[in-house]
């Protein structure tokens, strides 16, 4: 029994879904083309926002049930987010998506008004913990997001600072509060990952998605 038990235990471990790292090359501007502008990669392989207008980037890739996780650190000041289940919205495509926020909750007018516009928020849907563990700006942050079955989660230096079920009434009822509320199809539970440009000065590094 026991060694059909470790079989079963390898086998799953065989199975098991392996993170891929992603790079500035996994991402195109709205357009479909190269990023540019701003978007560089640093030579020990970081993703620099350098300020200039590079413009939002997306994946190649859509991705439904998934981890992602990466660092981050940003100017003084300053303010970016991940946005997941990116998708065109309406006649004028507007490539919309549900975002963790990364902002200086500090000194960003934005992340100064507190609630779902600060660090770990499920951006203007849902505000992280009250003692969420935040570094000071310019050193690096480790955030996670888990997504699967409808079920989101935003995490910060390994504690869970926010969390929604997309499938329920109270996420229904959120988001017609929010400056969503008009945006039909929004969140449709698959999408691109976008890296989003405020003309802040921002890096990443090891960013890393494995399929749920």
């Amino acid at each position: 029994m026991k060694r059909i038990l470790f079989f079963l235990s390898l086998a799953g471990s065989l199975l098991a879904a392996e993170p891929t790292k992603l790079t500035l090359a996994d991402f195109t501007d709205l357009k479909g083309q190269p990023a540019k502008g701003g978007w560089v990669t640093d030579a020990d392989g970081v993703i620099h926002l350098n300020g200039g207008a590079g413009g939002n980037i997306i994946t190649k890739n859509e991705y439904e049930n998934f981890e992602l996780q990466w660092e981050w650190k940003l100017e003084s000041g300053g303010n970016n987010g991940i946005k997941y289940w990116v998708t065109p919205i309406g006649e004028k495509k507007e490539w919309l998506g549900i975002e963790y926020q990364m902002i200086d909750d500090l000194k960003h007018p934005d992340g100064m008004k507190g609630g779902s516009h600060t660090t770990g928020s499920i951006y203007d849907i849902k505000e992280p913990i009250a003692d969420k563990p935040l570094k000071p700006v310019g050193e690096w942050n480790h955030s996670k997001i888990w997504v699967n079955g409808g079920k989101i989660e935003h995490w910060l230096n390994g504690q869970l600072v926010s969390a929604a079920d997309t499938t329920s009434d109270e996420w229904k009822e959120r988001i017609a509060k929010s400056k969503f509320k008009s945006k039909v199809g929004f969140a449709p539970g698959k999408g691109r990952i976008m890296l989003t440009d405020h003309q802040d000065e921002t890096w990443f590094r090891n960013i890393q998605i494995t399929p749920q």
